[in-house]
């Protein structure tokens, strides 16, 4: 066969009933039945199918053109790109973005084409942001359920960000809290973040602050990586531990700052300066690690890298905590914001979104 389609991945592959169940679509034939030495061989062609005879079993498998053709797109450009990393994204600077994708919560709940464009701006943009929202307490919960499935924590389903007389998390005061992903020191974090304002900073007539900031990941340390290629090497390749304690909690987990797909490209971002841990290394390891981090920090600090924005009752923000960072500038302690928020998966919007795109 050509080299798009050799004949152990043609016989893999086969649809065929005795092969692929007809009814779930899911593989019957287990891989270790494949005999070595396969050979393919066109035995007829039509205008839709091809058959394909296989030696030495004899097995005989027909595939529709336009599915082999659809394949072999991929094959022919070499692999497959992976979509959850920096090659399925549309990087971006503050300057470039302006504003998160905007939609209004009637719309996005009655109309497919719009619930399609917000989901599909957190899939290639890593946020979008609902208006409308009705502001009452636990509609973040409902947000979630129109992509998927609320991911519980020890701060449970849901969250409330508002200043606390007795915070066990700085994200509970009116501090200036710089770039950030939440829960790095959970092993997998939560993919997806959910933030429902239901009072900002000035409710009331209190002073402004508490805007919110978002920094994409991936397009900060692409910088990286083509401006400091060593410091970047340093923070892909050095596992950097994270912890998190209170009264009833005790996690920890050591990922690298950046994470990697097996081919090498930008898959997660991973960085808390409030909850990372002291880096357990010789002395010339940690000295290189601690000035990667100092240059990654610095350049996640930068201006063009950071989209402000003001959150208003009823805004809801849905933004991938793999790699969007999250910040807000300070407020007065008297201020009455409050925001509710929960975690859910990517997996589950992006379900979700194929669907809505196999329904259009």
């Amino acid at each position: 066969m050509t080299p798009a389609f050799p004949a152990v991945w043609l016989r893999h592959n086969c649809p065929c009933p005795d092969c692929r169940d007809p009814v779930t679509g899911q593989r019957l034939l287990k891989i270790t039945d494949i005999p070595n030495g396969l050979v393919a061989t066109v035995t007829a062609q039509h205008d839709t199918e091809i058959v394909v005879t296989f030696d030495p079993d004899g097995h005989r498998s027909v595939f529709r053109r336009d599915w082999l053709a659809a394949q072999a797109l991929a094959a022919q450009g070499g692999a497959d790109p992976d979509p959850r990393t920096e090659d399925g994204k549309v990087l971006w600077r503050a300057a470039d973005l302006a504003a998160p994708h905007t939609a209004d919560w009637v719309a996005y709940t009655s109309d497919d084409r719009v619930r399609e464009g917000c989901l599909g701006a957190v899939a290639r943009y890593g946020c979008a942001l609902l208006r409308g929202v009705p502001v009452s307490p636990g509609m973040v919960l409902e947000v979630a359920a129109t992509f998927g499935y609320v991911r519980e924590t020890n701060y449970g389903r849901l969250f409330d960000v508002r200043v606390e007389p007795d915070p066990d998390n700085l994200a509970f005061t009116s501090r200036e809290i710089a770039p950030h992903t939440d829960n790095p020191y959970r092993d997998p974090v939560p993919t997806l973040q959910l933030l429902h304002c239901l009072r900002d900073a000035r409710s009331n007539g209190a002073v402004a602050g508490g805007d919110t900031g978002l920094v994409d990941g991936f397009a900060a340390a692409a910088a990286l990586r083509a401006a400091d290629p060593e410091s970047f090497g340093v923070l892909t390749g050095t596992p950097v531990p994270f912890g998190y304690i209170d009264k009833e909690t005790e996690l920890t987990a050591r990922q690298p700052l950046i994470s990697l797909s097996p081919r090498g490209r930008i898959a997660g971002i991973r960085y808390n300066d409030r909850s990372m841990l002291p880096l357990r290394l010789p002395p010339a390891e940690a000295e290189a690690a601690y000035a990667a981090i100092l240059v990654w920090a610095r350049l996640l600090a930068r201006p063009e890298f950071l989209l402000r924005l003001r959150l208003s009752p009823g805004d809801c923000l849905i933004f991938d905590n793999t790699r969007v960072l999250h910040a807000r500038t300070a407020f007065a302690a008297t201020g009455e914001r409050h925001l509710q928020g929960c975690y859910a998966d990517l997996d589950g919007l992006l379900s979700t979104l194929a669907v809505l795109r196999r329904r259009q």
